[in-house]
């Protein structure tokens, strides 16, 4: 199963909880054990809401690595000194400088 259709399910079942939970408001009221259920039923929703967007933005990184997956050679030889020309090594600062 993909993880589309996985979400498409669990928000079905999440509509089915929300109806399950506002049929038991209607019936017990604003009691404080019926707000944490309807306040917990909300917070997964907006869980799964979240791992939805989580999911898409996973996605849209594994294609990007898979297109982007070629290497570059670096070659073995030394690099021309003047490469180098005005730069420190990390860690120790302006070497050569007065």
């Amino acid at each position: 199963m993909s993880s589309t259709a996985e979400i498409a399910e669990l928000h079905d079942l999440i509509g089915g909880l929300r109806r399950c939970v506002m049929s038991l408001k209607s019936r017990y009221g604003e009691v404080p054990g019926m707000r944490r259920i309807v306040l917990d039923a909300e917070r997964i929703l907006s869980d799964v809401e979240l791992l939805d967007i989580d999911a898409n933005e996973l996605d849209l990184e594994r294609w990007a690595t898979q297109h982007t997956a070629e290497k570059i050679p670096i070659p073995d030889t030394e690099y021309d000194t003047e490469f180098w020309r005005d730069v420190d090594d990390e860690g120790v600062g302006g070497q050569g400088r007065s």
